[in-house]
């Protein structure tokens, strides 16, 4: 493993991310208030590039003892959904929210004096 220097925190905007391609391999950053994770941009439905999906917070609804609708909610959890089949993942644990078989895969991540490193697979080209 390698680990790179990609950036400030203040560069990955909050509630988002940004997709980083280090030497062929790309991973997504994602950023909320304080916490940070990573993602390797490959979907485990059909190989997509999952990390480049919208980011929204997931919808819930409130049932009724009787099941009916009570309506409908944004929940504080954030999704990011593969823009080839639409395949969802939550942001912080990287698992499809109705199949465990479907995650992502993490990539490390260290936050040093405000600065973000990754650790990657050795690479022959290491330049962000």
């Amino acid at each position: 493993m390698t680990e790179i220097l990609v950036g400030a925190v203040e560069d990955f905007p909050d509630n988002d991310g940004r997709v980083l391609a280090i030497g062929g391999f790309e991973v997504g950053v994602f950023r909320f208030g304080d916490e940070l994770v990573a993602w390797e941009n490959h979907c485990p439905h059909a190989a997509g590039p999952a990390c480049q999906g919208k980011v929204f917070r997931k919808v819930g609804e409130t049932i009724a003892e009787d099941h009916t609708s009570q309506g409908m909610y944004f929940s504080g959890e954030h999704q990011i959904v593969c823009p080839w089949h639409g395949f969802e993942f939550n942001l912080r644990t990287g698992r499809h929210p109705g199949d465990g078989r479907y995650r992502l895969r993490p990539v490390p991540l260290t936050v040093r004096n405000d600065s973000v490193f990754l650790e990657l697979p050795n690479l022959s080209s290491a330049a962000a």
